[in-house]
């Protein structure tokens, strides 16, 4: 984990936080539906930008072979390039069904990727942002297998296969995911005590104050207290929900965006 980054926002901007756009799933035609609704949100806060953060699972699969990447999501792409041409900035962590990503969106859009939680100072306000697959107690076979997934040894091994074939395997184990769960109504809340996030955050906190904690991964979105000071934010997604939190300098809020 890298030390501090200091951002410093300008009278009237702000910072945006989102995760689980899920593109890719789970079928052309909806996750189509959602790219647009992603871009024209995009578009909708393109005003008053400083900076935005995507924290992970914005594909629900992503593999980039050295002269491929999946085809797809041209719209997304598109859009981000034309923000960062502007002059916004857009930072992307990696979740874990798009851990496969290398340098790609850096080369190509000027986006700088994180596999890890990072540290920043925006206005004084300390965030410790992450996707947080892997984080907290339990969950010790999806750690173990992550460790493997990220390898150099399994990124090589993947990268022999046909796109065609890699890709059809990702996605249909892609389907097996935590978004059939939530369709059936399988993730829900399980109260803050068994909340493996913020049990997370509480460990975090202990050590070393921050007054926001912003991740993903959870598809639900939260905003609880981890101590009088300092909270814990998960953003949702966007399959369903299509939340987001916006940074105004001085408070935080979650927001959902209505399909215009």
């Amino acid at each position: 984990m890298s030390d501090i980054e200091t951002i410093s926002l300008a009278p009237g901007r702000n910072v945006y936080f989102a995760s689980d756009f899920h593109l890719g799933t789970p079928s052309i035609q909806k996750s189509l539906d959602r790219e647009r609704a992603v871009v024209a949100w995009l578009d909708a806060i393109r005003h008053d930008a400083d900076v935005i953060f995507l924290v992970g699972d914005v594909f629900d699969f992503w593999f980039e072979y050295k002269h491929t990447i999946p085809k797809g999501f041209i719209r997304l792409q598109g859009k981000l390039a034309e923000l960062t041409d502007a002059g916004t900035r857009i930072i992307l962590f990696t979740g874990n069904h798009d851990m496969w990503m290398n340098d790609y969106f850096t080369q190509e859009l000027g986006i700088p990727v994180y596999r890890n939680p990072r540290r920043y100072d925006i206005n004084g306000k300390q965030f410790f942002i992450g996707h947080g697959d892997g984080l907290g107690p339990g969950d010790f076979v999806y750690k173990r297998l992550k460790t493997v997934f990220e390898s150099r040894l399994a990124r090589g091994l993947f990268r022999w296969l046909h796109p065609d074939l890699g890709v059809g395997l990702a996605q249909a184990w892609s389907r097996r995911s935590r978004l059939s769960n939530q369709e059936k109504g399988e993730d829900h809340f399980l109260g803050e005590d068994r909340e493996w996030l913020m049990q997370y955050c509480r460990e975090v906190e202990a050590q070393r104050h921050h007054d926001y904690y912003i991740f993903g991964h959870r598809h639900l979105p939260l905003d609880l207290a981890v101590t009088p000071s300092s909270r814990y934010v998960n953003l949702g997604e966007w399959v369903f929900a299509k939340t987001y939190a916006v940074f105004n300098g001085s408070e935080l809020s979650l927001k959902t965006w209505a399909v215009k």
